[in-house]
This record gives structure tokens, C-alpha cells and sequence, in this order.
């Protein structure tokens, strides 16, 4: 291994053995204990992961050294004991790499995703529909778990706006990159002319954050409860069960009416909003190292785009990174691996390289 990484495991086996120290000793602050906890976990993987490296590397020498001196059968055994461990030591030196390299700090972290219908209209609102479609059957295909927070329809079997909760390991490593303004190309189903239009929708993706991470002064926020309604406006139960919480300083409004009680509809809608706090936070801390302020989502103008579906040419295009893949069905049938792992890939060299 490089001796750059070689640095790097010897310094997350001092920090794991400081954290473990630390947790034993009982912190009392409960931000602290949830923060030495993910990095506990963090870095027991790391320390895995090196084992097995290890442990590889030692089957792979004892095996060349047999494999050399043996002949016929036992040879060809001990050669493909070579190769399997060389197999092993492959895929753990990739995956140690990838959890050497400076990370973010929100990759435990679930994440809060927020699609929003843009130019287009209804065709926009159907697209919206199918990004968060998209992204449901992603998570799954990862094992990961997802619901609905809140949702207001549109049209026909559009969104106006949806805002889905995905909670599993690394969601955010792999969501975050996300952000943005998605553009979709094809022959809407309400267009008889035969003609290509082009719609946007703009994707959010946040840190879940926990009442912990972010502390909220009852003070600040205003709550009105009003009775939840259906398409069309139709009402769907006969008590004022949805909540929209006003966070007074910031100006920030999260309404949710999805779950059954007003209860619960409030500590959904405090999650987002926090959330939302935790991610304005951060980008403001990012802003004063970076000296300019990162805009996830834009506007949501056409021109404004990370990513175009393109239907008739069943394309699928990520302009940040100049990436097109033939297979839009997939994609949209949640297969985004390959367009999520080189993502990631761009991601791991540009922190090596300003490590």
C-alpha cells in the first residue's frame, strides 16, 4: 500500500483507539456521544477492512512460496489459492482507498430529498413524479427504506413538490450528488403534434439531521394546524391533522399533512426543518472557506442543468462530469449505479488531490 495510505491506517488505528477510550469513559454530552459513535463505527470499518488486506497479503505470499516449490496438481492448487488471494487483495486495497480518502462528514447520515416540479407544467410535475420514483427504487435496490414525508400532486399523476426520507448505510455518500436541476426530453402524453419539449424539475438532497445536531428554540417557531386535503382539495379525513411550522428568523416553512395525525405531522415536519437548518448551516461554514456560496438548486431554468433524460435517444446525460449512458429505462428503473459510482470516483480523486 501506498505509504500515504500506509499514514493514514496507522493515524485511524490511534483515533479509533482515542474514541473507544473516550466512549468508555461515558460522554455526557448527547451531540458528542452520537458524533463518537459514527466515528467509531467509521473507523472499525477501516481497521476491518485492513485485517482482512492483511490477512490476504499473507495467504497470497504462503501460497506463491508453495505454488513455487510444488509440482503438477498441487501446483495448479496452490496457484489458484494465489489467485483468489490476489482477487481479495484487489478489492480490499480499493475499498481501504476509498475509506482513506478525507471524507464528508454527513456520509452516515440519511438524507432528506426534496423534488420540485419546474418549467414545463404538467409535464414537469410528471417528471418530477418519475425522479422520485427514481430514487424509491434505487434506495430498495441498496436495502435501504424510504418514505413519503410529504407530497402535493399535480395535474395528471404529477407532483407539484415531494419530499422523501431515505434511511439507510451511506444514502448520503451516494444521494448527495444529486442536487440540482434534472431536464427531460421527450413527447409529453398531452402533446398531439408529435413534438419534443423539453421540462425541468430540481432535486434537493439534505442531511437528515437529528434534534441533536440542531437546536431549535420552541420560541422561534410558529405552528398553525389546518384540516389535510386530497387532490382536487378534497378533504381526506375530518380533523385538523396537518401542520405547517414557521421557523421565525430564518423565514423556513415545512408543511406536512401525509402522516395520520397531527402528532406526527409535526415531528415530520420539525425533522425537515431541521434538516433544512443543518444544510444552510453548512453550506454557510462552506461559503467562508470556499469564498463563494454553493447553490444546489438554482432556479430551476432550463439552462440551469446537471443532468439530461433524453428519451427519444433513451439517453441519459451527467454534464458535470461529461458521462452519457445508453440505458434511460434503467435509470429511471432505478439502476444509477453507474452514474452514481463515477460521481463518487470524481469526488475521491479531487479529496486526494487537496489532501
Amino acid at each position: 500500500m501506498e505509504d500515504a495510505f500506509a499514514d493514514r491506517l496507522d493515524a485511524a488505528r490511534e483515533r479509533l483507539a482515542d474514541v473507544e477510550a473516550r466512549l468508555a469513559d461515558g460522554a455526557t454530552d448527547p451531540h458528542e456521544f452520537a458524533d463518537l459513535g459514527r466515528e467509531h463505527a467509521d473507523l472499525t470499518r477501516v481497521v476491518t477492512v485492513a485485517d482482512r488486506l492483511a490477512e490476504a497479503q499473507a495467504t497470497h505470499d504462503d501460497a506463491t512460496d508453495l505454488a513455487r516449490d510444488a509440482d503438477g496438481a498441487d501446483r495448479a492448487t496452490w496457484q489458484a489459492e494465489v489467485d483468489r488471494a490476489a482477487g481479495t487483495i484487489a478489492a480490499a486495497e480499493a475499498e481501504l482507498a476509498d475509506l482513506l480518502t478525507p471524507g464528508d462528514p454527513n456520509d452516515g447520515r440519511d438524507v432528506i430529498i426534496e423534488v420540485r416540479a419546474a418549467a414545463g407544467g404538467d409535464e414537469a410535475g410528471l417528471f418530477a413524479a418519475e425522479l422520485r420514483d427514481m430514487y424509491t427504487r434505487f434506495a430498495s435496490r441498496h436495502g435501504w427504506t424510504t418514505a413519503i414525508v410529504t407530497q402535493n400532486d399535480q395535474g395528471i399523476g404529477g407532483v407539484r413538490d415531494t419530499t422523501l426520507e431515505v434511511v439507510g448505510r451511506d444514502a448520503w455518500a451516494h444521494l448527495k450528488h444529486e442536487s440540482g436541476v434534472h431536464r427531460v426530453q421527450r413527447i409529453p402524453v398531452t402533446e398531439s403534434g408529435g413534438r419534443i419539449h423539453t421540462s425541468t424539475a430540481s432535486v434537493a438532497v439534505l442531511p437528515a439531521a437529528e434534534e441533536v445536531d440542531v437546536q431549535i428554540d420552541p420560541n422561534d417557531l410558529r405552528i398553525d394546524v389546518f384540516r389535510s386535503s386530497g387532490p382536487g382539495g378534497q378533504s381526506v379525513n375530518t380533523t385538523d391533522s396537518a401542520v405547517r411550522v414557521t421557523h421565525l428568523p430564518t423565514g423556513l416553512v415545512v408543511s406536512c399533512q401525509d402522516q395520520k395525525s397531527q402528532h406526527q405531522n409535526r415531528d415530520k415536519a420539525l425533522r425537515i426543518l431541521r434538516s433544512r437548518l443543518l444544510a444552510a448551516e453548512q453550506d454557510r461554514a462552506a461559503s467562508e472557506r470556499a469564498g463563494e456560496r454553493r447553490d444546489q438548486i438554482g432556479t430551476g431554468d432550463r439552462s440551469e442543468k446537471i443532468r439530461t433524460y433524453n428519451f427519444p435517444q433513451s439517453r441519459v446525460t451527467d454534464h458535470r462530469i461529461n458521462l452519457t449512458v445508453h440505458n434511460l429505462a434503467d435509470v429511471l428503473g432505478g439502476d444509477l449505479d453507474q452514474v452514481v459510482d463515477a460521481l463518487r470516483e470524481v469526488e475521491r480523486h479531487q479529496q486526494l488531490d487537496q489532501s
